[in-house]
């Protein structure tokens, strides 16, 4: 597979960053690899969550059933104390 090389100006909060991620042993290379697959797959996990929170937003039976079960889990919890 071809490699893609990538340049970037590093702000000082990318360098601490990449810094802390290098200590824990991988090279910049892998530490600068690892850090945009998991911000993709952060973002997608965003991305997903996002589209079930509106298809049940959507919803007038499931928003009154997470009403109810909402009002059933605020009657039930115990008190805060002072």
């Amino acid at each position: 597979m071809p490699e893609k090389i990538v340049r970037a100006r590093l702000d000082d909060e990318s360098r601490l960053a990449l810094r802390m991620l290098v200590r824990t042993g991988m090279t910049e290379s892998e530490a600068v690899r690892t850090a945009l697959v998991e911000a993709a797959a952060a973002r997608g996990t965003d991305a997903a969550l996002r589209a079930e929170c509106e298809r049940m937003m959507a919803n007038p039976d499931q928003v009154a059933h997470t009403m109810q079960v909402r009002r059933e889990m605020d009657e039930a919890r115990a008190p805060w104390p002072d």
